[in-house]
């Protein structure tokens, strides 16, 4: 199944006075210029264990710029020929060492971020995944982006994860599983 086209974004609006503008070094004011803008596409999701009867999801701790370690979940790029559910089981694999299969897509984020050169557009498909084998750890990880990985009881993702799309990820998780958040 081909991928769906990503959105463009619309014109660049003008920003609030004053606003983007910098003084040069001669005096004289000038617009900072307009960063290139590139799309890109991710998968991964929410590999869930059962445990005693409480549901567990592998989730991964990542530094952000500042250095403060983030739980999210894990995924990554789509690689050429791979479809979005192959690209999820293969970088929640990577990134925590769990084997899983796909259950059903719990949903697609899409957002925006700048980064040193460039706009980012990206659309990341989520998956509701059932862990099958392996062992939680990032040493894996091809990327090396992941520092720690560890079972997060799935009525706490809310609670525990950093970012708040993934968080609405985790409650469409739980509201399939039957689960109080």
């Amino acid at each position: 199944m081909p991928t769906p086209p990503v959105p463009r974004p619309g014109p660049m609006p003008m920003p609030p006075q004053g606003a983007g503008v910098r003084p040069r070094r001669d005096g004289v004011a000038h617009r900072a210029p307009h960063l290139p803008v590139s799309n890109e596409t991710s998968a991964g999701g929410i590999a869930v264990r059962v445990e005693d009867g409480v549901a567990y999801a592998a989730c991964i701790g990542r530094r952000n710029r500042a250095g403060r370690l983030e739980w999210c979940l894990p995924k990554g790029h789509i690689e050429e020929g791979e479809t979005p559910e192959i690209a999820a089981v293969r970088e929640v694999a990577e990134e925590t060492g769990i084997t899983a299969e796909i259950i059903q897509p719990l949903g697609i984020i899409d957002y925006w971020f700048t980064g040193d050169d460039r706009r980012v557009h990206k659309v990341v498909h989520h998956y509701l995944l059932e862990a099958k084998g392996g062992i939680i750890t990032t040493e894996n990880d091809p990327d090396h982006e992941a520092e720690v990985a560890r079972w997060i009881a799935v009525n706490e993702l809310t609670r525990e994860l950093a970012y708040p799309n993934e968080r609405k990820m985790a409650q469409a998780a739980a509201r399939l599983l039957a689960i109080a958040p």
